[in-house]
């Protein structure tokens, strides 16, 4: 990530979410694909607390334009990952968001990753400019 890009972020949210027994595949460690849940579960939480409730899911939403994750280290049961989310400057009706997961109390980062956040109206299901209020408290 370039040092522009991490001068640019912005501490947004940070979740913690238990390690179940069922995220484990074959392998031992938690399967890929949880790591996602991860993101996801996070990015809601601080989506709910960054939006009016009156208005949260029932007219503006978001969705996902794109997201990735680079895996670092495995993650095993039992534990609790904490989510740190981070915003970058937002555009018209997207802000990028990235993610850092570590096992709760330790530094070492687990696994990072990014998304691009759109906001919608949830009756057209189409983007729209990221209403002022929300903008602002993204700044």
């Amino acid at each position: 990530m370039s040092e522009s890009l991490l001068r640019d972020r912005k501490l947004v949210h940070v979740e913690r979410i238990p390690i179940r027994w069922g995220d484990m595949d074959a392998m031992g460690h938690v399967n890929n694909t949880v790591y996602f849940r991860f993101m996801e579960q996070s990015r809601i939480s601080w989506f709910d607390a960054l939006v009016p409730e009156d208005e949260a899911w029932k007219s503006t939403g978001i969705v996902i334009a794109n997201a990735s994750c680079n895996f670092k280290r495995p993650f095993n049961y039992p534990g609790e990952v904490e989510v740190k989310v981070f915003t970058g400057p937002p555009g018209g009706s997207s802000v990028p968001t990235y993610y850092e997961m570590r096992l709760l109390g330790e530094n070492t980062i687990y696994a990072d990753g990014e998304a691009t956040v759109v906001f919608i109206d949830m009756t057209t299901q189409k983007p729209v400019r990221i209403p002022e209020e929300i903008r602002r408290r993204l700044a």
